[in-house]
């Protein structure tokens, strides 16, 4: 198989980034909304709420089907209906319908994000699947990072209607591309009893998570490494609001972009993963995951210590995070699909439990707890991928039996 080209691997980065932003452009624009409907902020939460529901039901219903039907069919399938939601949210009349729209917003543009990946996977050679991977979920971080800075410089010149309203218009864009441009792939057969073959590879993905030994240990790293990653970034807000800051919320959300460069940075353990080398960089991205935390324990005294915290952090989970997928997408492409629904499930309950848990230990015991949090997760981290590296090197200097 040929290598992919640059340009192809440009487009699977930026439709990546342009559909999971949608999941993320409401965080900022929540005050808006409430004022609009004339609800109470924590009523307005349920708009997060229903967009992250949306993105499990897409993990464990949508995603899987790119091992059913053929990826390009889907995914323009699947971008149809993403606008088609967008445009739902910037008409919506009331609270509820508001809410649906949402939720389906936060299905569909999840699984559009984790469909290209595993699109991108499964078209890419043996040789250069990390590297591809590991570009297209930068476009991912990017996407993430830059849907609330984005957001809000179109509320502010417009309204949070315009945001929706801009970003349903540039989905039909991103169709029209993708149509002209995605590589097909080889079609799965189609049973006779397409419901039937549903139901059974949605259970396959129980099989899927007993058998796979990779997926089973880089699952619960993932699920370690993103609880880290939510404790911290749920965190922030409570630190940079108060004093000595006291900045305001564009402000506070703009200090996502300094963990883009680090994100951006780790695009290429990907690569160093297709030259063998993922365990190197797993150890390497969780030391920095933990030594991370003694700048930014620092933070209420120096911004400059909080900066360097962030980048180091950031490099760290996203190198983590791309080895983990270049090793899980190892397997048959028949299976990627699944295999990205899987692991993304561990991140799913990884980042809400460190999030929770992060508000908990601000509550009780200030920045000082959440730093302990986010050091004892990590060195949870360490322990864990080094216990199950220690079996298989015992069994290296032991030889055959």
């Amino acid at each position: 198989m040929q290598s992919m080209s640059r340009a192809l691997v440009a487009l699977f980065a930026c439709a990546s980034g342009l559909s999971v932003a949608n999941v993320y452009y409401a965080q900022p624009l929540l005050n808006a909304m409430a004022a609009e409907f004339g609800i109470s902020q924590a009523v307005a939460g349920g708009v997060i709420a229903a967009t992250q529901a949306g993105s499990v039901l897409a993990l464990l219903l949508l995603v899987p089907l790119g091992d059913l039907v053929p990826r390009r069919r889907l995914m323009l399938i699947q971008l149809a209906a993403l606008t088609m939601a967008l445009v739902a949210v910037c008409l919506a009349p009331g609270t509820l319908t508001l809410l649906l729209a949402m939720l389906a917003v936060g299905m569909l543009g999840t699984a559009m994000t984790q469909g290209l990946i595993a699109y991108a996977a499964s078209t890419a050679a043996e040789h250069e699947r990390g590297h591809v991977v590991g570009a297209t979920q930068s476009g991912v971080v990017a996407g993430l990072l830059l849907a609330r800075v984005l957001a809000g410089l179109i509320a502010d010149l417009a309204s949070w209607r315009a945001v929706y309203g801009i970003s349903a218009l540039a989905m039909l864009g991103l169709a029209v591309l993708l149509w002209r441009t995605l590589p097909p792939t080889t079609s799965p057969k189609q049973p006779a009893a397409l419901h039937r073959a549903y139901l059974a590879l949605l259970g396959s993905m129980l099989t899927l998570l007993r058998q796979d030994r990779v997926l089973q240990v880089r699952g619960v790293i993932g699920l370690l490494m993103f609880a880290v990653f939510g404790a911290f970034w749920s965190a922030l807000v409570f630190l940079l609001s108060a004093a000595p800051y006291r900045y305001s919320h564009s402000a506070i959300g703009a200090f996502g972009l300094v963990g883009l460069a680090g994100a951006l940075a780790a695009a290429r353990a990907g690569r160093w993963a297709d030259h063998g080398h993922a365990n190197r960089i797993s150890a390497i991205a969780i030391l920095l995951m933990l030594l991370a935390w003694l700048p930014l324990a620092m933070a209420p005294q120096s911004l400059a210590a909080l900066i360097i915290g962030i980048l180091a952090l950031d490099l760290g989970v996203q190198a983590l995070h791309v080895t983990n997928q270049s090793l899980i997408l190892r397997r048959a492409s028949a299976s990627h699909s699944r295999l990205i629904g899987c692991y993304m499930m561990f991140y799913a309950v990884g980042s809400g439990s460190g999030a929770w848990a992060a508000t908990s230990a601000y509550a009780a015991a200030g920045w000082t707890g959440v730093c302990l949090l986010g050091g004892g997760l990590s060195v949870a981290t360490l322990v864990f991928w080094f216990a199950t590296k220690w079996p298989v090197r015992i069994a290296k200097l032991a030889g055959p039996i």
